[in-house]
């Protein structure tokens, strides 16, 4: 389903698009319609983050951080007039604007204020230069009615005391691996839509894989998540053109899309809306994310948009993923069911497999993986392939995977299945935008 976002009229929630008045004076910004206190934050303080700052030095003029309303003058902090936050009167006995609408009507609009951690952290040292085409693995003449964003998955696995922990956006050995992944990977979305894909700096892996999902997380904040954030920027700005795209990834890829729609995306509702469809494979999806995010919706068919998909799959018996966190959503590509119904390997449109003496995958064979959701553990198990699971080399201590996950394999198994969901889901998108 399309996703939509109701802007009242003269009012505005924190993320809502804005466009922005000049400020009255050097220590005032005099509100227009369609404000919004993160995007006054972003123009006047440099970062949108920091609108809480222009929240708490005009607590007496906002009575709730969503609404506010045209003619609205505040004062906006770090300058000699900015008034002594303990000057402030109670939120309570603030009276409401002359032509303000009525509070009730805020309940049909769905953002809420920033409160998770990640959105107060800033970004981390300079970003990589998007408007250098070098710095795009995939960057096409757009010719089709749809795009895809797509962030490719680890491509650096080295152990070795003196390798990088993060590894820059140059390396060799990284942008090669990279480009092997979306060759092998994003033939399912190139003949629907656009297919981008940037280099960023990403995690060497060997340094994820001791950690806690939550860890995980909060490490992929660095200059990673500042390199995805400033593609977005460039893309969005610079690329896009107002057309619908879909979001993919595959493994860190995911965790960087995982980050993206909990935060980048609830920052900008303005390109949320027009998100087809978020594929987020190889890295879970919890219902933790999906509240962090109101906005956030999980799949439930075959032809929903604004949806995120998601699943790990697995063999039988595999009990221990780094991918795999405590409630974890995910869909079956064969079915498109989130219960677990089986779905046979007669359902299969075709699945490819890496080749393991030339390396190249091979053409997509239908009929070979089966399907079925394990609901306890949140994954997809698939029984009926005698293929080698997915294993790691380099690295000390056991599989980060588990001894019986096809982590490697989670586009490959259902690779005809993806590619058409695509068509099916950008051509329902854009049925309802007409």
């Amino acid at each position: 389903m399309k996703r939509e976002y109701k802007i009242l009229t003269g009012l505005c929630t924190l993320f809502a698009c804005a466009v922005l008045a000049a400020p009255a004076s050097a220590a005032e910004y005099t509100v227009v319609k369609g404000d919004c206190l993160w995007k006054i934050a972003r123009n006047e303080l440099g970062s949108g983050y920091r609108w809480s700052e222009i929240y708490e030095a005009n607590r007496s003029d906002i009575r709730d951080p969503n609404l506010i309303y045209p003619g609205q003058v505040f004062v906006i902090p770090g300058t000699e007039e900015t008034p002594p936050v303990e000057e402030t009167p109670p939120v309570e006995e603030t009276a409401p604007a002359e032509d303000a609408p009525e509070t009730e009507s805020a309940e049909s609009v769905n953002a809420e204020p920033a409160s998770p951690a990640e959105l107060s952290k800033p970004l981390a040292g300079e970003a990589t230069d998007y408007s250098d085409a070098n710095n795009w693995a995939l960057l096409p003449e757009a010719e089709k009615a749809a795009d895809t964003i797509y962030i490719y998955t680890d491509a650096y696995i080295n152990s070795s005391p003196d390798a990088p922990a993060i590894v820059p956006v140059n390396d060799k050995t990284m942008r090669e691996n990279a480009l092997a992944d979306i060759e092998q990977t994003c033939g399912v979305f190139s003949e629907t839509t656009n297919v981008f894909a940037p280099f960023y700096r990403q995690s060497n892996f060997s340094v994820l894989a001791g950690m806690s999902g939550e860890d995980i997380l909060t490490y992929q904040m660095q200059e990673q998540r500042t390199d995805i954030y400033a593609a977005l920027d460039y893309y969005f700005e610079n690329l896009n053109g107002g057309r619908p795209f879909i979001l993919a990834g595959h493994g860190q890829g995911s965790i960087l899309c995982k980050l993206i729609l909990r935060e980048y995306m609830l920052a900008h509702p303005e390109y949320y809306e027009r998100m087809i469809v978020s594929y987020v494979l190889g890295y879970s999806i919890t219902s933790e994310d999906m509240s962090v995010n109101p906005n956030l919706k999980f799949a439930e068919g075959a032809d929903d948009t604004g949806v995120i998909v998601s699943w790990n799959t697995e063999g039988f018996g595999n009990s221990y993923s780094l991918c795999v966190l405590p409630g974890s959503l995910a869909i079956n590509p064969l079915n498109w069911k989130c219960d677990d119904t089986y779905a046979y390997a007669s359902e299969n449109l075709g699945s490819r497999s890496v080749n393991r003496s030339t390396g190249k995958v091979d053409e997509s064979k239908p009929g070979l993986a089966d399907a079925q959701l394990d609901l306890k553990r949140g994954v997809l198990r698939c029984y009926n392939l005698d293929l080698p699971f997915t294993t790691v080399s380099g690295l000390s201590g056991g599989n980060p995977f588990g001894d019986k996950s096809y982590h490697n394999d989670d586009y490959l198994f259902y690779y005809e299945n993806i590619k058409q969901n695509v068509q099916v889901r950008t051509e329902a998108f854009l049925a309802q935008q007409g």
